[in-house]
């Protein structure tokens, strides 16, 4: 056993886990200790991963997830911003749908912080870290972090190295392998980084749907209520949105083509992908109305959403963003080159499309190289409901291994993305 490892906490930790594992409730010493042991990594990956999968199978009752999320607070870093400090999220598992960096700059554009302290990939080919890490660096210090939002408004950073909630940060590389997550675990990992970040105003994106990582409403008006009740208890405003969600909102999947996507909205190109666009404002808007309320402030959050973002101020407030996280505000959507090889996918019939399989879309772009070859991923030039002909490409397969490209072809053919009928 590592020296460093105090004996009573640790067998206090192990016995914390059988509890939870014969289904008892953990009290907050058992919680706040496990926690501890977790994120200072004197728990081995095994025991970790027992108490992942009896979180996953038992769940929490309401006391264990305001524990868990003051206990995963308590152990890390913290940010502190005073005022009306927003933030947007999502329970994630629709790919190609990176709304956050469109939200950001038209909420501090409209003069709120928003410290944005994203993941990389969990279970999608791209996490906003990865993506914005291709626009500037998302590897900043706490203190750096502070400046920045307490001078421009809003940052967005990988909060991986940061030690919010590292706890958090440990059960997720556990839980990667598999590609789950608990409905109460991503509760607390979303809550536990929002509260150690000052966030007191959340705007919480639900996709629904079968191929999401929530299928049924019936579960997120439950994981709603849960986030809210939460909220609650760390003087937090949660407002949710759920929405069934049959397709990626943009077109990119992998980091580079979703950038390219999300400046492509920002600049208001004619050709821009519309629905993305409409996810974004609809999100931003619900997040403003709340803090304009709370501001005392008479406008319409969703009018104001449109106006930041259709008179390119968001694009403004971007620029001023990469440039303070080390990047090249001069950057756009046409002088941003992709550094992968192309191949055009054909239908094998003509059609409509009925539906497109987010699982494989995700494990075939992941198969591309996605996130690790960040110019890695898949073009999706048709979306459902939308004809389709033997002779007009399908998508484009991105990557810098033709090798990975010819290996996503073949599994393509047992993994198909459309049903086309």
């Amino acid at each position: 056993m590592n020296p460093a490892v105090n004996t009573k906490h640790h067998l206090e930790a192990i016995k914390a886990i059988q509890n939870k594992l014969l289904g008892k409730k953990l009290t907050y010493r058992e919680v706040f200790n496990l926690m501890n042991e977790i994120s200072h990594k004197r728990l081995s990956d095994i025991l970790t991963t027992y108490f992942v999968a009896a979180s996953f199978k038992e769940g929490f009752s309401t006391e264990e997830l305001v524990y868990l999320t003051r206990a995963m607070v308590e152990t890390g870093t913290k940010l502190n911003f005073k005022g009306i400090v927003a933030d947007k999220h999502s329970t994630g598992g629709v790919a190609g749908t990176r709304t956050t960096m469109i939200i950001v700059p038209i909420i501090a554009a409209a003069g709120f912080k928003i410290p944005k302290t994203s993941s990389r990939a969990i279970t999608t080919p791209a996490g906003t870290a990865d993506v914005m890490e291709l626009l500037g660096n998302v590897m900043i210090s706490e203190r750096k972090i502070e400046s920045i939002v307490n001078d421009i408004g809003g940052c967005i950073v990988w909060g991986g190295h940061l030690g919010i909630a590292p706890a958090d940060d440990i059960i997720i590389k556990i839980e990667e392998p598999l590609s789950f997550e608990s409905f109460d675990k991503v509760i607390v990992s979303i809550m536990a980084k929002k509260v150690a970040a000052s966030t007191n105003h959340l705007i919480l994106d639900i996709p629904v749907g079968k191929t999401m990582k929530i299928r049924h409403f019936e579960d997120a008006e439950k994981v709603a209520k849960k986030f809210r009740m939460i909220g609650k208890h760390f003087d937090m405003e949660v407002i949710t949105d759920i929405s069934e969600t049959f397709e990626p909102a943009g077109r990119g999947v992998g980091p580079y083509l979703e950038a390219k996507d999300v400046l492509e909205v920002l600049e208001q190109k004619k050709d821009r992908p519309l629905k993305l666009e409409a996810k974004a404002l609809r999100l931003a808007g619900k997040l403003l109305t709340i803090c304009f309320k709370d501001a005392h402030i008479n406008k319409s959050g969703e009018e104001e959403a449109r106006r930041i973002l259709s008179e390119r101020i968001a694009l403004k407030k971007f620029k001023e963003i990469i440039k303070a996280q080390g990047g090249d505000d001069q950057v756009t959507s046409d002088n941003f080159k992709t550094k992968a090889h192309k191949k055009e996918v054909l239908p094998k019939k003509n059609g409509t499309i009925k539906e497109i399989n987010n699982y494989n879309l995700n494990s075939v772009a992941k198969i591309l190289g996605a996130p690790e070859d960040k110019y890695a991923g898949i073009y999706l030039l048709k979306k459902v409901d939308e004809k389709v002909e033997k002779k007009e490409p399908l998508l484009l397969f991105y990557s810098q291994d033709r090798y990975r490209i010819k290996e996503a072809e073949v599994t393509l053919q047992n993994m198909p993305i459309y049903e086309i009928d």
